[in-house]
């Protein structure tokens, strides 16, 4: 029996973001760089960006992406909500912090813009004073990079990366009658957003098993469990309950993306792929009432979409 899908909408937020392709002499060691840029990113409520894996491209990967060296690549986003206080420049040390320290220090790794935007950051020529004056200005496979030499050979990288508006806060909520339910339901729903173009998901594994609302009872904390959802307070009559009977586990899935368009196309991927997932009792979305984002995504409606 598949899981009711309930008639509610995610709510998501604006956000700008840079992306950027990381290529690697195998996917072995695209994938270390990819684990080592994305760390330590899964939400902005302390930590200094969100950021994640949108597909792995090339060789090896969507080969309808070519890469410009040739080799195996990755594709990353790294985003921040419009809203924080001068996100321009929060992003863009986010972004020279995370290639400098986990894409530059990768072995055989090369890092290449993704937005040709008239707002950019001088990233490349930031990262290139690691040369110690031996760095050079080159250009190879049509585009102007800087050149670096390092122990391990050369790293080389645009020397402009441009930054755009995004947007966060896509969700989905799986209800389940068990943990293992819940969270398997989940997994199988990140798998299907993985190929999407244009969207990462950045928790652990794509999931949240701690999924938050805005504010809290302590002032210095922006954010707190929803105990209205947690299974283990069903029974508190402080908690206000609103867990639907029988569930005993609610895990989320967060998406960011390009626009609403990808994010809408990876919400129908993940409830198509889920739905029918055993103990699976519905699937839902957490919105605030227009309060926090103005984009919303209707979880009935991505399903009738032709996408």
């Amino acid at each position: 029996m598949a899981a009711l899908i309930e008639d509610t909408y995610a709510e998501a937020f604006r956000s700008i973001y840079v992306e950027f392709m990381i290529t690697a002499r195998d996917r072995c060691w695209v994938e270390h760089a990819v684990r080592a840029v994305t760390g330590n990113a899964s939400s902005t409520i302390l930590c200094d960006c969100e950021a994640g894996l949108d597909r792995y491209v090339g060789p090896g990967g969507d080969t309808s992406v070519i890469t410009p060296d040739g080799r195996p690549g990755a594709i990353v986003q790294l985003h921040l909500p419009r809203f924080v206080k001068n996100r321009a420049a929060a992003l863009e040390r986010a972004a020279l912090v995370r290639i400098s320290q986990n894409v530059l220090t990768c072995p055989t790794a090369a890092c290449f813009n993704l937005i040709d935007a008239e707002t950019y950051y001088k990233l490349g020529r930031k990262i290139a004073f690691f040369g110690d004056g031996f760095q050079q200005r080159v250009e190879r496979y049509g585009r102007r990079l800087w050149w670096i030499p390092t122990l391990g050979g050369e790293f080389v990288l645009d020397r402009r990366f441009g930054y755009a508006d995004g947007l966060m806060g896509g969700n989905l909520w799986y209800f389940g009658e068990t943990v293992d339910a819940a969270l398997d339901a989940a997994a199988a729903g990140v798998a299907a957003i993985e190929p999407i173009d244009g969207v990462i998901t950045t928790f652990p594994g794509g999931v949240a098993g701690s999924g938050s609302k805005a504010g809290s009872r302590y002032s210095f904390s922006i954010a707190s469990t929803y105990e209205k959802f947690c299974p283990a307070l069903r029974e508190n009559p402080e908690a206000k309950s609103e867990l639907p009977d029988g569930v005993n586990s609610v895990m989320e899935i967060i998406m960011n993306g390009r626009d609403q368009g990808a994010i809408e196309r990876a919400t129908r991927a993940a409830i198509l792929a889920s739905q029918n997932h055993p103990g699976l009792l519905r699937i839902s979305a957490g919105n605030y009432g227009g309060r926090l984002g103005k984009n919303q995504i209707h979880l009935r409606e991505v399903l009738q979409q032709q996408i």
